[in-house]
C-alpha cells in the first residue's frame, strides 16, 4: 500500500545528545502506523545503520539512511547549526561518511564533532539536503529577520544540491517555530524552492517525552527540576501516523508530498 508520508528527520537511542527510539520497535510502528518508508538521522554517526538497515529490510520497510550534521565555521565556533543530510545512494553514503569521519577527526571543538561549513561544496555526491529548520543556518538567519542571508544561503544550496536541497517545516510547538514557519514559506514562494515537512522525531509516542527529558538532562548534566536548563523539545516530537501529518499540514499538501519524493 503506498504511503502517504515519510519521517524524513528521526533520532533514534544511538544519538548522543537525545532520540529513545529503539530500533526494532521502530519498525513495527511505521508498519502499525501505515507507512513503508522512513529514514534514521542520528546526531553526527552512522551507528545504528546495520541494525536500522536489516530490521527494515525484514519488515518490508524502505530505510533511508542519514545524519543531522551540526556545522559550524571555525572563525565562529560558538555558533552550530544544523543540516539533514539523507543518502540517495551508494555514493551518497560513501559521501556522507566521509564527512562524518572528518567532522571528528578534524572538526572537533571544545569535545563536540563539526562539520565546517567550507567542506560543504566539495561533499554533494548522492546526498539529498533539508535545510534543518529553525536550527538551520537559513532558520537562524530568518529568525533574526537576515532575510538577505537567507536568500543567499538559499540559493548558494540549492546550487550546490540540485534538485536536492529543501527548506524544513515543522510544526511541534516549539519557541520561535511559528515565526520561522511565516517566514520560510514565504522564502519558498520567492525562490520557488520546495517545501518539505518533519516532525523531529525523538521518541514513538508522547507519553515517551518524560523519559526523553531524563535523558537530555543526563547528557547536559542537569537535574530535571533545574530551572537553568534548556527545554529545546516538546510533546508533539513523536512518531505521527502519515494521516496525522498529513491533517497538521492539510494546507501544505505538496509540503508532505515531497517526503514521499525524496523516499
Amino acid at each position: 500500500m503506498p504511503t502517504s508520508f515519510t519521517h524524513l528527520n528521526l533520532h533514534t537511542e544511538f544519538s548522543i545528545i537525545d532520540g529513545l527510539v529503539r530500533i526494532d520497535p521502530l519498525m513495527d510502528a511505521i508498519v502499525a502506523r501505515g507507512m513503508n518508508t522512513v529514514a534514521v538521522t542520528d546526531f553526527c554517526n552512522l551507528f545504528a545503520v546495520v541494525k536500522f538497515f536489516q530490521a527494515a529490510l525484514a519488515k518490508g520497510v524502505k530505510p533511508i539512511i542519514g545524519c543531522e550534521l551540526p556545522c559550524h565555521d571555525p572563525l565562529r565556533p560558538d555558533e552550530v547549526s544544523t543540516l539533514i543530510v539523507l543518502c540517495q545512494n551508494n555514493t551518497g553514503y560513501r559521501t556522507l561518511t566521509r564527512l562524518v569521519s572528518k567532522a571528528y577527526l578534524e572538526g572537533q571543538y571544545q569535545g563536540q564533532p563539526r562539520v565546517r561549513l567550507s567542506w560543504i561544496p566539495e561533499h554533494t555526491d548522492g546526498l539529498i539536503v533539508l535545510s534543518g529548520g529553525r536550527e538551520g543556518l537559513i532558520g537562524k538567519a530568518l529568525l533574526r529577520e537576515d532575510e538577505k542571508i537567507a536568500h543567499a544561503l538559499a540559493k548558494e544550496y540549492s546550487h550546490l544540491f540540485p534538485n536536492r536541497f529543501y527548506l524544513e517545516i515543522q510544526r511541534t510547538g516549539r519557541q520561535g517555530e511559528l515565526l520561522y514557519n511565516e517566514r520560510v514559506v514565504r522564502l519558498a514562494e520567492t525562490l520557488n524552492l520546495p517545501l518539505v515537512v518533519t516532525n523531529a522525531v525523538r521518541f514513538l509516542d508522547p507519553e515517551d517525552f518524560d523519559a526523553h527529558e531524563a535523558r537530555v538532562c543526563i547528557h547536559e548534566g542537569y537535574a530535571l527540576s533545574d530551572p537553568r536548563r534548556n527545554r529545546h523539545y516538546s510533546e508533539e516530537q513523536y512518531l505521527r501516523a502519515g494521516a496525522e501529518m498529513a491533517e497538521l499540514f492539510h494546507d501544505l499538501p505538496e509540503a508532505v508530498a515531497n517526503t514521499v519524493a525524496i523516499g
